[in-house]
Order: structure tokens, then sequence, then C-alpha cells
């Protein structure tokens, strides 16, 4: 009895030590392989354990980018164009506008400090001191006094500067980059600052305001002892010649596009970016489409279209400089909308547009903001007309 007990507690034993017969795995290639299986296992929990500790990294620390300074601003204002006013000259037109070729648009907001409704005087004061005034007023604080301009502040770091408009001179829009006076209408008034400035070349009509005044002062002996380039054609710009009382130097506004003003706008955009650009210390310049604005008022589509057309010709002149030279910061936008323009109906051909409107005046729609070159990723969003003198100083690194 005592024998069969030791014999099924072997039995038992050799049950525990070997695997079942029915296995097909050797016995002897297990024993065999069972420590190289226990120091695989070691290894992996090793590893496991070192890949939970933190590893320092080596960090390589590169100095942030400076922002390329825009050395030279080209600003056009389309006076009184609004989005509708651009989509009508883009379907007339039959191609791209030059409108088309930025990459940066946003949108500004275009009140007045007194009234929802901006005329170009507040309109154009906010683009160029970055402060909101009533309409009417040119430049001037609400206490009387000059609010500096970014032209102003472009002279003061050796910059050149530069007016080219379709309207007088000394119409609102022009006149907020370089004089300051408390009412629009004080043309001899702003004839005179002009004269008094630190302008280097203005193209527009007014010349009256200047030689025909009530006060009989021939502004010009001030332009020419300043030597302020004025008047178009600019052979005097081209030959270097002090004559700044040309013929062509219109007493009162230029023609509009349908009565025959030509390529006006665009000549003297390449003219003054050329002569502009002449000594390479920068320079600011501001072009206007004045008379998009007057379509508007008189619910003329055929005056807004080849206005728009004509302007965006300018346009771009004044990208194709940019894009070569590559320090000019190129921004287009527009004081206000004009007429509560729409486009009712018509074919994508351009034929049979039919435009509407809702008022002979000045509206408060968002205006599109068309920005290229250093600085122009500041322009995109929605924001208040104040800021694109701000966005200015900044993209020009001009510091308070």
């Amino acid at each position: 009895m005592q024998n069969a007990r030791v014999a099924n507690a072997r039995e038992l034993h050799d049950l525990n030590q070997k695997p079942n017969n029915n296995s097909h795995f050797p016995y002897e290639l297990f024993q065999l392989l069972l420590p190289e299986m226990k120091r695989i296992l070691l290894i992996i929990l090793l590893s496991a354990a070192i890949g939970c500790e933190p590893v320092e990294k080596e960090v390589v620390e590169h100095e942030p980018e400076e922002p390329k300074i825009a050395r030279n601003i080209i600003f056009m204002i389309g006076d009184g164009m609004g989005i509708s006013q651009i989509t009508a000259a883009m379907i007339a037109n039959q191609k791209p506008l030059n409108l088309e070729r930025f990459p940066v648009v946003g949108l500004i907001k275009t009140s007045a400090k007194d009234d929802l409704i901006t005329d170009s005087a507040a309109g154009a004061t906010a683009f160029a001191t970055g402060e909101k005034v009533n309409n009417g007023v040119i430049s001037l604080s609400e206490d009387g006094k000059p609010l500096k301009t970014i032209l102003e502040l472009f002279h003061d770091k050796g910059s050149l500067t530069g007016l080219a408009v379709t309207s007088t001179i000394v119409h609102a829009t022009p006149a907020c980059f370089v004089a300051h006076r408390s009412y629009r209408y004080m043309y001899e008034e702003i004839a005179w600052d002009i004269a008094h400035s630190d302008l280097d070349l203005f193209i527009g009509g007014g010349k009256k305001y200047f030689n025909q005044r009530s006060d009989s002062i021939n502004l010009f002996d001030s332009l020419r002892s300043k030597g302020i380039l004025t008047g178009f054609p600019m052979d005097s710009i081209e030959h270097g010649g002090p004559d700044n009382e040309r013929p062509n130097f219109f007493d009162n506004h230029p023609p509009s596009m349908i009565d025959g003003r030509g390529d006006y706008l665009q000549i003297a955009a390449s003219k003054s970016i050329s002569y502009l650009n002449s000594d390479g210390n920068g320079f600011f310049l501001m072009i206007e489409g004045s008379q998009i604005d007057w379509g508007g008022h008189a619910n003329d589509m055929k005056a807004i279209i080849a206005e728009m057309i004509d302007f965006d010709e300018a346009i771009g002149i004044a990208y194709d400089f940019a894009e070569k030279d590559g320090n000019t910061l190129l921004v287009v936008t527009a004081d206000h909308e004009t007429g509560g323009f729409a486009i009712n109906s018509g074919k994508l051909n351009g034929d049979s547009l039919v435009g509407g409107f809702t008022t002979i005046h000045h509206t408060p729609a968002m205006i599109p903001v068309f920005a290229f070159g250093p600085g122009a990723e500041l322009f995109s969003g929605v924001y208040d007309n104040t800021e694109i003198f701000h966005k200015f100083k900044q993209a020009s690194g001009i510091k308070d």
C-alpha cells in the first residue's frame, strides 16, 4: 500500500514537471529556451522602465525674425468706392482687375466722430492722423491744434512725400495729409498750407487757389522757393527743370474720364513713384481716384465704372512697382461708399448692367482694404478707419 502511494506521488510530480503528452512542443527544447526567454523578458521590462523617464532633448534656440520694415508706402484712395463699385468695374472690364492681385483683404468701419456717416474730410483725417474728427474738419483737433499726419511723419524721418489726385489738390482728401483747417471748404487757406508745407510733389487741379487768390498773393513763389514740384505733364520732373507752373495744372478739377481725362492718373502715378523713389530714403505717396465719388453722387453707373477702371489701372502701376521693389507697402481703400449703389441685373459678359441707388449721398457701409508688401498682414480683419494710420506707423517702423 505504501509502495503504491509512493508511485502515485512520483507520477504526480512527473506531471507537474513535464509537458502534457499531447503537446507537440519538445520538453527538452522548452528547457533549453527558458533562460533566453527570461533574459528577453528582462530586457523588455528594463526598456519600458527607461522609456518612462523623461528624456531631455537639446533645445536649439532661434532668434525670432524681425518683420521687414516698409521703406515706402503708397496709399491709394478710391473716393466713394464700395464693394458694388468694384464689382461693377470687375464685370464691365471683362478681365481681372488689379485689385484681384492683392493677397490681403480687410474691412474698415467709416463713421465720423459726430456722425454715423462720414464725409471725405473726417474719413481722410482718420487715415492721415489716426484720430476721429467731426465732418468737415481737416486734420485739426477739437481744441484747434494740428494733428500730425503720416505724411508729415515720413518727412520728419527724411523721406520724400507726395500727393496725386484727380480732383483739386485742395479738396478734402488730399488736404487732410498736409493741411490743418477747421473746415474743408477753406480752399485758399488749404492752398496756403500746401505751399508752406514740406511736400515734395503734388499733382492735381486747383491752380486758381494758388495764383488767382482774393489776397492777390501768388503762392507759386512759395512753391518754387520750397522746391515743391507740381503740375502735369511732369516734364520738369523728368528733366530736373524749375518750371512748376505747368499750363496743364488745371485751374479747377481735371476732367472726368467720360469727358476725356485719358491716362492722366496712370502717368501721374508712374512719374510720382519714379521721382519720390529717386533718393533711396523712402517715400510716402497718396494717390486718389477722386471722381468715383462723383459718379455715386450723380447716381451715374457709367461714370462710376469709367472712374473705377481708370483707378484700377493706376493701382496696377503701383502694384508692379511694389512687387519689383520689395520694400514698398501698397494699401488701397476708400474713405466711404457713395450712392448706396447696387447691381440689380446684367450679364456675365458685362452687357446690360443695371444699377440702382438708395441715395445721392454717402452711406456708412464698411469698405474693403487691399494690402501688398511688407506689413500687409496687418491690414486683414475688421477694424476702424483710424487704425490705418497706426498700421502704417507699425509697418514702417515709426515709433511714438
